[in-house]
């Protein structure tokens, strides 16, 4: 079965908790503070797994959870810090935030690099952090923060060169099996090919590039008729389309017809793709009857629009060779495969719709209190000037400072956020 987008949770582990300790020791009654800290949790990271193309794996599975942070000990003893979790996923997946469906990461072959897509929490200082000349019997430690969770989106697009498109039956899954190694179920009836397949073509060389064979495109697809909507998105990343066409007019269809048809269903699906070079194949051309197509029409249509034109057969190979050596001549000049670029800003994960915001006051202090900002005051460096930009970033996103304005707070006055301190400013 192919599995091309699915719905998952994933959330990091939460970071140990500090210990409250004193030193015991022999002839020491009254040793001083040695709480260790608490570990750091898991993160969850994502990895190509290139041996798959299909998100099966994740059909039944949805959640993930890695593993807390352990909680510190006396005697210095930190807590251990938890193993990340690892997320395998096929190239070409595009990880997305569920809730408002931008782009967080694409994980494809060119970058292959790990992506930590939700950070563990940190691990609460013991209270041995906390002892000063005068405070040496501290009876506190803190607690580890919360790991970050996500809602997530993963849909696949695969890394395909080359696309062949087409109307059902026209021979697709026949020139895939042709020109590689490709083992694509192929029969005499419309709709054979359920899933895209990729093939890697040798050109001879070192050099080589993977087409795959997009099923189900008919009119109406890029609303969702025939397999086409469910497909599509598997063409964007190509580069080079090879749009296949029957010829021999067997079934009674009009070949320039149906490639206005496909061409106006990629259009109607992303306007971009509806650009990419086309070489159209004049597919069953050992079946054609001159006498019953109008092959000059066909031919001054294809010369019109500024197509290539290869008359092939998937049955016998014939000119198929010339098609290989064409599309990797095409595509050493053309730009590299598309790369999706993040959508996702890291303050987006902590904005506070839906999420408990307390404001008290205090004389002239207004003291801010909630989960998600306990978590975020754990992944801030106040010593930083960018981490405190992103800090007064995510305030201003969330509404907390028109939430402290409806309280009340004016310009000089004292925001206090578990600690941290700060003159308002409007």
């Amino acid at each position: 079965m192919f599995v091309d987008n699915v719905q998952i949770y994933a959330k990091a582990g939460d970071g140990g908790n500090g210990a409250v300790s004193f030193r015991r020791e022999k002839y020491v009654s009254h040793g001083g503070p040695d709480g260790g800290d608490g570990g750091h949790g898991g993160n969850i990271v994502f990895r190509i797994d290139p041996g798959t193309n299909t998100l099966l794996a994740f059909r039944y599975k949805h959640k993930f959870i890695a593993e807390n942070g352990g909680n510190g000990k006396g005697g210095k003893f930190h807590g251990s810090t938890a193993p990340d979790l690892v997320i395998l996923v096929p190239p070409g997946t595009l990880i997305r935030d569920a809730k408002t469906g931008k782009i967080i990461h694409d994980m494809t072959e060119n970058d292959g690099a790990d992506f930590i897509c939700c950070r563990g929490g940190r691990g609460g200082w013991g209270n041995r952090h906390f002892a000063t000349p005068t405070r040496q019997v501290p009876m506190f430690a803190k607690n580890g923060t919360k790991g970050e969770e996500k809602e997530l989106t993963l849909e696949l697009k695969m890394l395909a060169d080359v696309g062949l498109v087409g109307f059902p039956s026209v021979g697709k899954s026949s020139i895939l099996a042709r020109i590689s190694a490709a083992k694509p179920k192929i029969a005499d009836y419309h709709f054979t090919t359920l899933s895209p397949n990729l093939g890697v073509v040798s050109t001879g060389g070192e050099e080589g590039f993977v087409a795959a064979d997009i099923p189900g495109l008919i009119e109406g697809a890029a609303e969702g008729a025939g397999l086409g909507h469910a497909f599509l998105r598997h063409v964007d990343r190509c580069r080079l389309l090879l749009h296949v066409v029957d010829i021999s007019c067997f079934e009674g269809r009009d070949p320039i017809e149906d490639i206005e048809t496909i061409n106006r269903e990629l259009e109607r699906y992303s306007p971009t793709l509806a650009t990419r070079p086309q070489i159209i194949l004049a597919n069953k051309s050992d079946m054609l009857d001159r006498d019953t197509v109008d092959i000059e029409a066909f031919e001054a249509f294809v010369e019109k629009n500024g197509w290539e034109l290869f008359y092939v057969s998937a049955a016998t190979g014939e000119g198929l060779e010339e098609v290989i050596h064409r599309s990797a001549e095409l595509l050493r000049e053309l730009p590299p495969l598309l790369v999706y670029e993040s959508e996702y800003a890291p303050e987006d994960a902590y904005l506070s719709a839906g999420k408990q915001t307390t404001v008290r006051r205090e004389n002239d202090t207004f003291y801010v209190e909630g989960e998600w900002l306990f978590n975020l005051m754990g992944q801030i460096n106040f010593d930083d000037y960018e981490s405190l930009n992103f800090f007064q970033r995510v305030l201003k996103n969330s509404g907390v400072f028109e939430l402290l304005e409806s309280h009340g707070c004016t310009d000089g006055m004292t925001v206090s956020i578990y600690d941290f301190e700060f003159d308002y400013v409007k």
